[in-house]
């Protein structure tokens, strides 16, 4: 039997060069971190994977001795990587999660927040890196957290040993959906009109996905698979615009690979059997969503290029975005029948400048796996456009006040 240990004495467990895995996002073991962050002063060297952090255990400040790395700038990790203190590993999600299967990426502790119902316990929030992480790692320890949902799907296997329980002391984070603004809703309307009834949706966080989601509540027999749903997706389910009985595979089930949201949310997938919390190799792998039936992917970006090409990593040659999923799910819909890809941002950015540029100083998604542009004026559609009408459709959704500048850059 596991250990009970509250608090755990991490001077006595973490080595010096450990690389130490935390469960990301909404499923972080709040109460495991913060203990890690608090005693780190007193421990050698080591270092520390994590991914979109939401909540405000890691500082920029704190523990010069540890060495964060992460597969993206997403959420709070974005005070790391400003401080300098986030090292990016550029890789696909699939890639980064099957690395540590194949031990590539291989852990020494692993932190994890798990639900418990009964006898059985589940990873709970998110079925990604860490189970995987934890089997090949010397120490596991588990933040069992009663106001955690266990969700199906995400169940812990019992080959992989936990060798300390910790009762949580909070709920788990959440994050809340951000309000919607003129533009948000103005992206929305237009990519609303390329979601037929009877597709299947993946979408991110943020405002944008958010806003393309709430425009969806007329549409009928939508579906869900997803690297992540939210509470926006909660609406859909109870307004009765998802029903995932098109999908083509897993009908009548809601498929993610991570759940962030609000308590609301976290008490409908509490075993919740048409909710599934899949491991990443099935929600973002390549045959999986082939299968799917009109695979309509929801992503963002920092800039997209004048040839189509998507920036969603970098901007003045700083991290403060991710390749995520998001070529994972182009790619997906790309080859799903009737699948669409649809990449919405804003025309400009909060400095006024376009976000419409005439090279991107990042590739993340090729232009060549491109599909459909979505800003504020509008839809540029470039599958099978040349480069000189693929600029001049990308002109036409850019803000009035730029289009000049980019005539004149093509």
């Amino acid at each position: 039997m596991p250990q009970e240990a509250s608090p755990i004495d991490f001077p006595g467990v973490i080595h010096e060069g450990d690389l130490v895995v935390c469960g990301q996002a909404t499923a972080e073991p709040v109460t495991l971190t913060e203990a890690l962050m608090a005693q780190a002063a007193h421990l050698p060297p080591f270092r520390m994977m994590v991914g979109p952090l939401f909540s405000d255990t890691f500082s920029a400040a704190c523990a010069p001795n540890v060495a964060f790395q992460s597969y993206g700038v997403i959420g709070n990790a974005r005070r790391l990587a400003k401080a300098g203190r986030l090292d990016v590993i550029p890789s696909n999600y699939s890639a980064f999660c099957a690395d540590f299967a194949s031990r590539r990426h291989k852990a020494d502790v692993v932190l994890v927040q798990l639900a418990e119902s009964g006898r059985r316990l589940s990873a709970s929030l998110s079925n990604d890196y860490v189970i995987d992480a934890a089997r090949g790692a010397r120490l596991v320890i588990a933040e069992i957290n009663p106001d955690a949902p266990f969700t199906f799907g995400a169940e812990w296997p019992e080959d992989v040993p936990i060798h300390f329980r910790v009762a949580a002391r909070r709920p788990p984070v959440e994050l809340a959906s951000p309000p919607l603004d003129d533009i948000s809703r103005r992206i929305a309307a237009h990519a609303a009109s390329l979601i037929a009834d009877g597709s299947t949706l993946q979408s991110g966080v943020g405002r944008i996905p958010d806003a393309i989601l709430s425009s969806l509540s007329h549409a009928r027999n939508l579906g869900i698979h997803s690297g992540l749903i939210n509470d926006a997706i909660v609406d859909l389910i109870e307004r009765g615009a998802v029903t995932n009985a098109e999908k083509g595979v897993d009908s009548g089930i809601t498929v993610a690979n991570q759940v962030i949201g609000t308590q609301r949310l976290y008490r409908f997938a509490h075993e919740n059997k048409e909710v599934s919390v899949r491991p990443t190799s099935y929600t973002h792998g390549q045959g999986i969503l082939a299968r799917i039936n009109r695979l309509v992917a929801i992503n963002s970006a920092l800039q997209v290029g004048l040839d189509g090409s998507v920036n969603s990593e970098t901007l003045n040659g700083v991290a403060i975005g991710a390749i995520g999923g998001q070529l994972d799910f182009v790619r997906g819909a790309n080859a799903s029948p009737g699948g669409r890809a649809i990449i919405a941002l804003p025309a400009t950015a909060s400095d006024g400048t376009s976000r419409i540029v005439a090279d991107v100083e990042t590739v993340t998604t090729p232009r060549a796996d491109v599909d459909a542009i979505v800003t504020e004026w509008g839809i540029a559609e470039l599958r099978g456009c040349d480069l000189a009408e693929r600029a001049r459709r990308m002109i036409a959704i850019a803000a009035p006040e730029h289009r000049d500048a980019l005539s004149a850059r093509r």
